[in-house]
């Protein structure tokens, strides 16, 4: 335990001189909601965003938004440059399990998740009138639940791909592909059936049903069994091919 706390810190520090942590776990949803929230104005529409105002739709949004980041583009380059540095093989030659590698970026995304989501919520609340968490406690679980997936599935990603650079270009890919169809840029009842139908088999679309569905008590359907399966499944795979060297 002292072990993984020790790496947890380091990790803490080493990622946040990350310029990618900085612009798209800190800067870049702020920015978006802002300019969302210039666009879409204050009231409610009918039959858009889950018929609540623009921006309590937005604001749980951006905490997914800001979880995926770590998930999908932090932590896969982390561990990918981590394998081509030969870090990874100093690592395992100390005896280092590949559970306290993966429990260090877990711990590494919920500490950096919750940070930048306080200062995201906070700085929304200084321009914007938006709901308050129905539930605090289950927006809690909820965004754990969201932090665990997401963090599980960047050390997935950072097990089978090969460098940092393959890791950064893929996971820039797959949040842009996820900021634009999964209701975090466009509000989904704008989109086209066909773009609707492949932002509902985006991790962070259930995502974002979950921490709505926490935050504004909607309903968010079978998303929860889709998060929890998305977990299990990463924590399998990435186990299963986790690659030292």
């Amino acid at each position: 335990m002292r072990t993984l706390v020790k790496l947890s810190w380091v990790e803490v520090k080493l990622l946040l001189r990350e310029p990618l942590t900085v612009v798209f776990a800190l800067a870049l949803p702020l920015m978006i909601l802002y300019v969302l929230g210039g666009v879409s104005g204050e009231e409610v529409v009918a039959g858009f965003y889950r018929d609540v105002e623009p921006m309590s739709y937005y604001v749980p949004v951006y905490i997914g938004l800001v979880i995926a980041s770590i998930g999908l583009i932090t932590i896969p380059t982390h561990l990918a440059g981590y394998r081509e540095r030969g870090v990874l093989k100093r690592l395992h030659a100390s005896s280092m399990s590949a559970w306290a590698v993966g429990g260090a970026e877990v711990a590494v995304a919920v500490v950096i998740a919750a940070t930048s989501s306080l200062l995201l919520v906070a700085a929304a609340a200084v321009v914007y009138d938006f709901a308050a968490p129905n539930s605090l406690l289950t927006v809690v679980g909820a965004f754990l639940l969201a932090v665990f997936m997401f963090a599980a599935l960047g050390v997935l990603l950072g097990a089978v791909l090969p460098t940092a650079r393959a890791a950064q270009a893929l996971g820039l890919l797959l949040w842009f592909m996820m900021l634009m169809l999964a209701g975090a840029g466009p509000p989904p009842e704008a989109m086209p059936s066909g773009m609707r139908t492949a932002g509902s088999l985006t991790p962070l679309k259930h995502v974002i049903y979950i921490m709505q569905d926490a935050w504004l008590g909607l309903d968010a359907g079978q998303s929860l069994l889709v998060v929890v399966v998305i977990l299990v499944l990463s924590i399998l795979l990435a186990l299963r091919f986790f690659r030292w060297e």
